[in-house]
């Protein structure tokens, strides 16, 4: 039989559950902790996933729906998890596999930017006729002439309209090719003349008999680029030409300041030219003509002589009268001595006859000039040199002009450096004055704890460290109890049923003197009553009234 003192030892079982009803029954109960302990692990295998969660960044993004749709489906094949922007005009993926997914993305020529190139004629149905082939043909083009034009830097998106008339036998009826071009341009970006021509030289050379003239380029705003009179107006002012210049004034005050900063610092020399740049071509031909030059020194072009001889006495003389009168006396003629031999041997030899002609060459000069467009009519050249600090003994800077001779020193090496020509008027300013000390901008220092990167660092680890105070309390907290409360119940449970076979034992044991103790227990009742008896009439007695105060209690209590 059962005693007061195992009372302790009494639990709930299934076939007597307690008032609080099936949850107390010690089966169901394990059953619910069970279930706790798992809802436990799981809601610590999400704190840790959420904790090792990528970062995303952006992978593409401003694109059309049928290039998403495509990247999309290509991500899927590849096991790449990606998601969408706010508002779903980018695609997110973890930031370890961007380049990577870009690069396969590519290689499938994704994305395509809405343009359809010459891969359209790979899809050539039977059948198809002329007309449909030849406007597939100009689809492609245009689509090829965009992505080509994409490719500048400022051109986010362009499409491309061409007009290709239908080829004509007849000259007359011939008309010329023409196109259009519409440029999106980033934000904050715009097109110089230079990157405009550019585009119309691209267009224009990619379509037969197309002419840069019938050649239209806007931009997004609707302004026109490809202006006419704009590039009449940009003749006689060419951007390249322009940079030149800028190009040569910085060489020229680049070779001044590197030759002077030795002598006076690299921050106490400031330097500006200005170049007359001559961009006209020029051309010219001369053919100049000489004296003749004595003929011992100049060069027979070609020489001619001819010489004749009459031998005897033939008549001679005009016929008439004269030649009919008689001779007049013949006179001795005043002769030479030396010729006198001379003249008899002539006249008795006959009549003789000489002719030379020599033809020299002329002194003739042709010069061909050509005069190179880019040369310098003019330099201007302004040099500025802050004064000179010196120590003293007791360790003060000051600050002291230049000379004269370094001034001029400084100068000759500046004429040196820039190529000083007095002959074309070049001029060169050199000025001594201190340099005013500009005023010390005070930065501000971000605190430490506004830096970005110290925001996301902390992002960072705040996010591990959150995780693993919930990891731990729910460890802690939770699961470590639970699994302790299943094994304790089990404990238990094997206590008790030891316990109920000891009790059985002890019972077996214990009836032979039961009856023992009941009788003894019997007359110790009976003993104590008399007892007890005898101590009421007494106090009836000696204090009747905390007798009635009592009796009064027990009506009020029934």
């Amino acid at each position: 039989m059962a005693t007061a003192n195992d009372a302790t030892l009494i639990r709930p079982t299934p076939e007597f559950p307690t008032i609080f009803g099936l949850a107390d029954t010690p089966g169901l109960r394990t059953i619910l902790l069970s279930v706790g302990a798992a809802l436990t692990l799981a809601i610590m295998a999400g704190v840790w996933m959420w904790s090792q969660q990528p970062d995303y960044r952006v992978l593409f993004s401003n694109f059309n729906d049928r290039d998403g749709g495509a990247i999309v489906a290509s991500l899927q094949q590849m096991n790449v998890p990606y998601k969408y922007s706010e508002g779903g005009s980018a695609i997110l993926v973890p930031s370890n596999q961007v380049h990577d997914a870009r690069l396969k993305l590519a290689s499938q020529g994704l994305p395509k930017g809405g343009n359809v190139g010459f891969e359209l004629m790979e899809n050539q149905k039977l059948g198809i006729s002329q007309f449909l082939e030849q406007v597939n043909f100009q689809r492609a083009l245009e689509g090829e002439l965009a992505r080509s034009i994409q490719a500048v830097s400022a051109v986010q998106t362009a499409r491309v309209h061409l007009a290709i008339p239908k080829s004509n036998v007849f000259i007359r009826e011939q008309q010329k090719p023409t196109a259009s071009v519409l440029l999106n341009l980033y934000p904050g970006r715009t097109m110089d003349q230079q990157q405009v021509s550019a585009i119309l030289h691209l267009v224009a050379s990619s379509v037969p008999e197309l002419a840069v003239k019938n050649v239209t380029i806007v931009d997004q705003n609707g302004n026109l680029l490809s202006d006419p009179s704009k590039q009449t107006a940009n003749n006689n002012l060419d951007p390249s030409q322009l940079k030149y210049v800028e190009d040569y004034q910085q060489n020229i005050v680049k070779r001044i300041e590197s030759i002077i900063s030795p002598i006076v610092g690299a921050q106490n020399v400031r330097a500006e030219a200005t170049a007359d740049i001559d961009f006209s071509r020029s051309e010219q031909a001369a053919e100049s003509y000489r004296p003749n030059s004595p003929p011992e020194s100049s060069t027979i072009r070609s020489q001619q002589s001819s010489e004749s001889y009459n031998k005897g006495a033939n008549a001679s003389g005009i016929p008439g009268a004269l030649s009919n009168q008689p001779p007049v006396p013949s006179t001795a003629p005043i002769i030479a001595p030396g010729t006198a031999n001379q003249a008899a041997s002539a006249s008795s030899a006959g009549l003789m006859q000489k002719d030379s002609t020599v033809n020299y060459e002329v002194d003739k000069t042709i010069r061909y000039t050509q005069q190179p467009m880019g040369g310098v009519k003019r330099l201007s050249v302004a040099i500025v040199v802050n004064y000179k600090s010196e120590t003293d003994k007791s360790g003060k800077v000051t600050s002291k002009a230049l000379t004269d001779a370094e001034k001029a020193q400084i100068s000759d090496l500046a004429k040196e450096a820039m190529g000083f020509n007095k002959e074309r008027g070049d001029t060169l300013n050199l000025v001594n004055s201190p340099f005013a000390i500009p005023e010390k901008e005070a930065i501000v220092e971000v605190p430490i704890w506004k830096q970005a990167d110290t925001i996301q660092t902390a992002k960072e680890i705040g996010r591990y460290l959150i995780a693993g105070l919930i990891l731990m309390y729910l460890f802690f907290g939770f699961l470590k109890p639970t699994l302790k409360k299943i094994t304790n119940r089990q404990a238990e449970r094997e206590m008790l049923e030891e316990q109920k076979i000891k009790k059985q034992l002890e019972e077996e044991s214990e009836d032979d003197d039961a009856v023992v103790k009941l009788s003894q227990t019997t007359e110790k009742q009976e003993s104590d009553y008399e007892i007890n008896m005898n101590m009421a009439k007494q106090l009836a007695t000696s204090d009747p009234k905390i007798v009635a105060n009592v009796i009064k209690t027990w009506v009020s209590n029934e």
